[in-house]
C-alpha cells in the first residue's frame, strides 16, 4: 500500500509515525516561563544529535496552531533541561503529560523534587538518574502543515549529570541500573528487552 502523505489525514499520519518509527527514547524536558513558573513534560519526538559539540533536539507538535507551555518557555529563555525516565519513574513521568494551566507545577503534581541547575535556571527532576542542562542553537517550525504543525528545538548540552549507581569505567553506562524506558504507540511503552551485540564492518 502507497500512502500520500499530502491526502492522507493528520490522524492517520500520525499513527503510521508513531507506530513504525519505534522504539523512540522519552526527552522528559524542564523548563522555566520568564516569570519563574517551572513546567516539566515528556516527549518522544526526541534524540541525540552529534556529540562535538554534544547537541539534542525535541520537537512539540502545535496542535490547533497553539504553542505548548514547553515551547513557549524554551523560546522566551533558550534553554531547557532534559531528563531521562526510567522504569521506576514511568508513573510520574506519565503524570506529567497532562495537560496544567500556564501557572501550573508538574513537579508538584507529579511528586516530583525539582533541584536547581549548575548553568540554566530550569530545574532538574532529582529522581531521574540523567540530566543535561541545555542552550537553544535553533529552533524550526514545519511548513505546510494541516493542524499546526510542530516545532523542532536543537539544545546544546553544557552539562552532564550521571548518577554514579549507573555510570561505569571510562564513562560506560550500566544498563541494568539505568533501565530506560521508550516510546511506542498509543499507551504503549517498551523496557529494554533483549540486548544483542554486533561488530562492524571495517577494512
Amino acid at each position: 500500500m502507497q500512502i500520500d502523505p499530502k491526502t492522507a489525514s493528520q490522524k492517520d499520519i500520525y499513527k503510521i509515525l508513531t507506530g513504525t518509527v519505534i522504539p523512540r527514547p522519552i526527552g522528559w524536558i524542564s523548563s522555566m516561563s520568564k516569570d519563574g513558573v517551572p513546567n516539566l513534560a515528556p516527549f518522544s519526538f526526541f534524540n541525540a544529535v552529534g556529540e562535538d559539540p554534544p547537541h539534542v533536539m525535541f520537537s512539540t507538535v502545535r496542535s490547533g496552531n497553539t504553542n505548548k507551555d514547553t515551547l513557549n518557555n524554551v523560546l522566551a529563555t533558550g534553554q531547557f533541561i532534559v531528563n531521562l525516565a526510567t522504569e521506576e519513574l514511568v508513573d510520574a513521568m506519565n503524570a506529567t503529560s497532562i495537560n496544567l494551566p500556564p501557572n501550573g507545577n508538574e513537579f508538584d503534581y507529579a511528586g516530583l523534587t525539582a533541584v536547581p541547575s549548575i548553568l540554566v535556571k530550569p530545574f532538574r527532576v532529582k529522581e531521574s538518574p540523567v540530566h543535561f542542562e541545555c542552550e537553544m542553537v535553533h529552533h524550526y517550525s514545519l511548513q505546510d502543515h494541516k493542524d499546526g504543525g510542530a516545532t523542532i528545538i536543537i539544545g546544546r548540552i553544557v552539562m552532564f549529570h550521571i548518577d554514579d549507581s549507573i555510570l561505569l569505567n571510562d564513562s560506560k553506562i550500566n544498563l541494568e541500573t539505568y533501565r530506560p524506558i521508550a516510546r511506542l504507540a498509543g499507551n504503549n511503552y517498551a523496557k529494554l528487552g533483549e540486548i544483542f551485540s554486533i561488530k562492524r564492518p571495517f577494512i
